[in-house]
């Protein structure tokens, strides 16, 4: 596989998994508190942040220019991560309840 597919692939399934980690922590706080989202937020940005400085040491040389380790699959991150938080955080919510 090319090393900006993987990547690719890569920030979509970490997309995913802050995703859940987000809706998790998100159930244990008040669902009326602006809070809860933007801590969801922020565990988004910290794990984009983690996996961009992961990918550019495993991909320094393999990649022509080294902006594209940072912008490759940010949408797909966030809409995954947008659409897994929603999907998540209303299954384990309605269990909960």
């Amino acid at each position: 596989m090319k090393p900006l597919a993987l990547i690719y692939w890569t920030r979509l399934a970490l997309g995913i998994g802050a995703a859940l980690i987000s809706a998790l922590l998100a159930t244990m706080q008040s669902a009326s508190s602006l809070n809860t989202f933007l801590n969801g937020i922020t565990i988004a940005l910290l794990v984009y942040i983690i996996s961009y400085y992961a990918l550019k040491v495993k991909f320094h040389n393999k990649v022509e220019k080294q902006s594209k380790i940072m912008s490759m699959g940010i949408g797909i991150y966030f809409i995954s991560w947008a659409v897994f938080f929603i999907l998540s955080y209303s299954i384990i919510y309605n269990t909960l309840s």
